[in-house]
């Protein structure tokens, strides 16, 4: 993505009413934006191109929005807002856990919509250009390694030996640079929201949570977060590289 080539959305939804309503007015706004309505179109226009942004109903016919998200999950990282009329906690944080980057309850106010759609791009191309910059740097190691694990800079994935690379979500790979910054100290679930979400987006305090339970599974048995009640959470390694 640059400054000539708009960004490439998807936006996946059974309603046609809404999924052109949305579509035009992104479209109105400078975004280059293709649409599905069911699993297997959106399956169809992610194997014709990359998009830099998929907005993504929970509630459809056939495969729901969950199961697609996890399918997703397996092969990229490609940037999702879910919608959906669901509006419990319950809803978001499941969301979350299969990989979402955000979720708006339907129906949305276009303009939040927008709104989200640039603070995910903004967010997502300033950790391409961290990933980028660290695989050009001739001094830069393109891994930082803590223990048993490496983590991989570029692919953003974590290693172990003995497991398969997991690749992180923009967010779980915010935290865990966060803490091989500041080892060994304390970190406010504030402090983590602000780096995990970025400021311009709406948040709630049960999304860390689901982000540090994720990126616990990722980094498997022994894992080195520690939760530090009523403060926060620590990173009890030090990188190799800090």
């Amino acid at each position: 993505m640059n400054e000539l080539t708009p960004p490439r959305l998807l936006v996946v939804d059974d309603d046609a009413d809404l999924r052109e309503l949305i579509a035009g007015f992104l479209r109105d706004h400078h975004l280059d934006v293709e649409t599905a309505a069911d699993a297997e179109s959106m399956d169809a226009a992610l194997g014709r191109g990359r998009f830099d942004c998929v907005i993504l109903d929970l509630m459809m016919p056939g495969e729901d929005g969950l199961s697609i998200l996890r399918r997703m999950r397996g092969r990229d990282r490609t940037p999702v807002i879910m919608l959906s009329a669901m509006g419990e906690d319950i809803d978001r944080i499941v969301g979350l856990e299969v990989g979402a980057d955000d979720y708006l309850v339907k129906p949305c106010n276009p303009r939040e919509l927008l709104a989200r759609v640039r603070a995910l791009l903004r967010r997502t191309a300033r950790g391409d250009e961290l990933a980028a910059a660290s695989a050009s740097s001739t001094t830069a190691t393109p891994r930082r390694r803590f223990g048993e694990w490496s983590l991989d800079l570029v692919e953003r994935s974590l290693d172990r030996a003995g497991y398969p690379a997991a690749p992180l979500t923009d967010a779980e790979f915010r935290v865990l640079t966060a803490f091989l910054d500041r080892p060994q100290r304390v970190l406010s679930r504030d402090t983590l929201i602000e780096i995990a979400k970025g400021s311009d987006a709406d948040v709630f305090d049960r999304a860390i949570d689901v982000t540090i339970s994720r990126l616990r599974k990722k980094l498997g048995p022994g894992d080195p977060i520690r939760t530090i009640r009523n403060e926060g959470y620590m990173f009890a390694l030090r990188p190799e590289d800090g």
